[in-house]
């Protein structure tokens, strides 16, 4: 029987059972009340509120601008519309790296201002004890290995991770650590098909994949990715399924005919 039916509410248990019954795990992108509302309702498993709102809201190249006051607002704009999806927040760039002290503390200041489920931290060894203060205080964290964007400007790329013995090893390593520490998941962006399948079964916690094949426990895409609203981006891991670039701006092209030409309103929309 699905999991994914049973359940009126996910939580990172579910998440454990899901990987367990080998039923795959939906995770998509938001930063509204709007779009999360949506989701949630079409039954998506994992909301996560990422720090690429810095790109996709704000206009940014990286995500290194966005503050913990704007990551926030928009998890606390998301949680407004959810009712039965998890909700996955990014700890923002300088809000955890330098010490534990202060990744606890934005840590709790998300949990209590925002109401959401959980948190997302990128790196391996170099914030394990970042994620273990997390983690016994009570609040589920999410790791991200591979291709992590925070971490850009020392990469100087946005090109495949651990696709060197010596990488590859460090991400196994780092992955385990990060499941001692008391992750209950992690995502695994863009790295080779290959490891990513090797290191998932070598879990007990799930594999998100975004750019890492299909042997990952779920996915995860950026929704203006994958519903053609960023035209700009086109990955090859990225699937559209839909163009609302196109749709958009021909409903708004419209829009601006039947203004200037007098059509808009017309009587049946006038009072």
């Amino acid at each position: 029987m699905s999991i994914h039916k049973e359940v009126k509410k996910v939580t990172t248990n579910t998440l454990l059972k899901l990987k367990s019954a080998n039923q795959r795990i939906s995770m998509l992108t938001a930063y509204d009340f709007s779009f999360a509302t949506i989701f949630d309702a079409a039954g998506i498993d994992v909301i996560l509120v990422g720090d690429s709102a810095s790109n996709v809201m704000a206009g940014h190249e990286t995500t290194l601008p966005i503050t913990l006051d704007q990551m926030i607002y928009h998890a606390s704009s998301v949680v407004r519309g959810v009712k039965r999806s998890l909700v996955v927040v990014d700890l923002p760039f300088g809000t955890y790296q330098s010490n534990s002290d202060i990744a606890l503390a934005s840590a709790i200041r998300i949990m209590k201002e925002t109401g959401a489920h959980a948190l997302k931290l990128e790196g391996g060894e170099e914030i394990v004890e970042s994620v273990k203060k997390i983690v016994s205080a009570g609040i589920p964290v999410m790791g991200h290995l591979g291709l992590t964007p925070q971490s850009i400007y020392k990469f100087g790329t946005y090109n495949v991770r651990a696709n060197n013995e010596a990488e590859a090893e460090k991400l196994k390593k780092d992955i385990l650590l990060l499941q001692e520490a008391g992750c209950f998941a992690c995502v695994l962006e863009k790295i080779p098909a290959a490891l990513a399948k090797e290191v998932t079964a070598s879990l007990i916690i799930p594999t998100i994949g975004i750019g890492a094949g299909n042997g990952c426990d779920g996915q995860v895409l950026v929704m203006h990715d994958m519903l053609g609203i960023n035209n700009e981006f086109n990955p090859r891991f990225l699937r559209k399924y839909l163009n609302m670039h196109e749709q958009i701006t021909n409903a708004v092209t419209q829009y601006i005919d039947d203004v200037k030409s007098g059509d808009f309103p017309n009587d049946k929309e006038s009072y």
